[in-house]
């Protein structure tokens, strides 16, 4: 087995660097360096940490250029994409540090023969496992919240980003944050399921498959250690009778191909009724053929390639199975003859299940269209489905569709008459295989503190 990582330019299909990675020994030593920082960060005032939390942002904006470029580089992400992630990144920050200090603040309760505190206390050194496709945003969700919060953190990212993953800890540096309050730990899985039980690390967030999420799961579960989980989705986007159709197709289309078709809260089944299914497909046929293809730095580029040749083959393969049991191609399906990791829009109907592309994630640009009987069939479909992360719901009639994603929608998150991402004032997570906890919006920022009741009698 091999120490050393290569990361590949998948438009390209060129090494950009080489890189070795920590053994298990050297990974714990780093760990104690963290959890001995942790000692000294926790006592830092709420405002101290704010403060640094915004020169945080500002380095990102200084520097979002070569961050967007080092993205498109590693993983294809389009250039413009990879802008608008550190712009995110940057108001997670800020919201961290504004808000922070208010969330964390300690809360009086009277009581029978006195006074309660309830304060909200880091614990130590979280382990933060995270995936390429959002390489910037998934780290810092993690860890900006939980260091506001007073703890420290850990990264184990995955091998394609190792030079984003090295670029974060030099701008925790930048930002003035003392040694070890982020660390950045080139390793392997296997040396992160490992570090689970080691002393010091105090809980484990992970975003990524819900196989891996599982284990992941299972192993800190062993040592009594929590998790937050954000796993796969095959999110459904309906479209109601009453729909706006070509808002519709244009969001669905937004929601399927945004970032190369690989996100995990994006539109991946398209539940159509019958009265508008012929028009719906074919105006979102239209669409699709209508990308182009091509270098993730060109502005004029749609569509750019898959992060790895791996993953590449995997959606193919999905694909062919699917179509193998029964399923029909509309529009793409066929890896393109070029160099770098390709693959075109493409739209699978004829679904049912049994078949990847009905029961599984479809991790790239990949949509399954779904026809359903009526309103209340497509609610069916939705959430017919293990996962339950996000969702979309498109009817003229805004109060009907608050009422079915309020109570009838089995997901996290539901957009109405559109697709958004995450943002920082807003609870982000799923349920059913998604997985659980929450990030963002003053939810995750509690979730790895020690909420302590303090009972003063008089």
């Amino acid at each position: 087995m091999t120490n050393t990582v290569t990361t590949i330019n998948p438009a390209t299909e060129q090494t950009i660097a080489d890189y070795t990675l920590l053994n298990l020994e050297q990974a714990k030593n780093e760990i104690d360096k963290s959890h001995t920082a942790f000692l000294e960060w926790r006592l830092t005032s709420l405002t101290e940490r704010a403060k640094h939390l915004n020169q945080l942002a500002h380095v990102f904006e200084q520097q979002k250029e070569s961050l967007a470029t080092l993205m498109t580089q590693e993983m294809g992400k389009l250039y413009a994409q990879g802008l608008q992630e550190v712009e995110l990144c940057a108001a997670i920050c800020r919201y961290s540090a504004e808000h922070g200090q208010t969330q964390l603040a300690d809360e009086e309760r009277s009581m029978e023969n006195g006074h309660a505190i309830i304060t909200y206390q880091p614990t130590g050194v979280l382990l933060g496992i995270q995936p390429w496709n959002f390489p910037l945003y998934q780290v810092v969700r993690y860890a900006v919240t939980n260091i506001m919060a007073g703890n420290t953190t850990v990264l184990k990212h995955a091998g394609n980003v190792f030079g984003m993953a090295e670029k974060i800890e030099l701008m925790f540096a930048d930002a003035g944050f003392p040694s070890h309050v982020f660390k950045n730990l080139l390793i392997d899985g296997k040396t992160a399921s490992e570090l689970i039980s080691h002393q010091a690390i105090r809980g484990v967030t992970f975003t990524g498959s819900d196989g891996t999420g599982k284990k992941v799961a299972e192993q800190a579960g062993k040592h009594v250690k929590k998790t937050v989980l954000e796993l796969g989705s095959n999110d459904a986007y309906m479209v109601l009778d009453d729909a706006d159709l070509e808002l519709a197709i244009k969001a669905c289309l937004q929601g399927r191909m945004i970032n190369n078709g690989q996100t995990c809260v994006s539109a991946k089944r398209f539940v159509v009724v019958d009265a508008l299914y012929d028009e719906f497909k074919a105006g979102i046929v239209e669409q699709f053929k209508a990308l182009k293809l091509g270098d993730p730095m060109d502005e004029d580029t749609d569509l750019g390639p898959m992060a790895r040749e791996d993953l590449r083959d995997k959606i193919h393969d999905q694909v062919q199975e699917s179509v193998k049991a029964g399923a029909k191609v509309v529009v793409g399906g066929e890896i393109p003859k070029q160099t770098g990791f390709y693959y075109p829009a493409t739209l699978l109907e004829n679904l049912s299940s049994g078949m990847p592309a009905y029961d599984d994630e479809l991790f790239g640009p990949v949509a399954s269209l779904i026809k359903a009987k009526d309103n209340e069939d497509a609610m069916r479909i939705a959430n017919d489905s293990r996962y339950g992360l996000g969702g979309g719901i498109f009817s003229k009639d805004e109060k009907k569709a608050i009422e079915l994603a309020k109570k009838h929608f089995d997901t996290g998150m539901v957009n109405i008459n559109g697709y958004g991402l995450a943002q920082p004032n807003l609870p982000f997570g799923g349920v059913k295989d998604s997985g659980y906890g929450r990030e963002h919006g003053g939810f995750g920022i509690r979730e790895f503190v020690n909420i302590k009741t303090i009972m003063v009698n008089s």
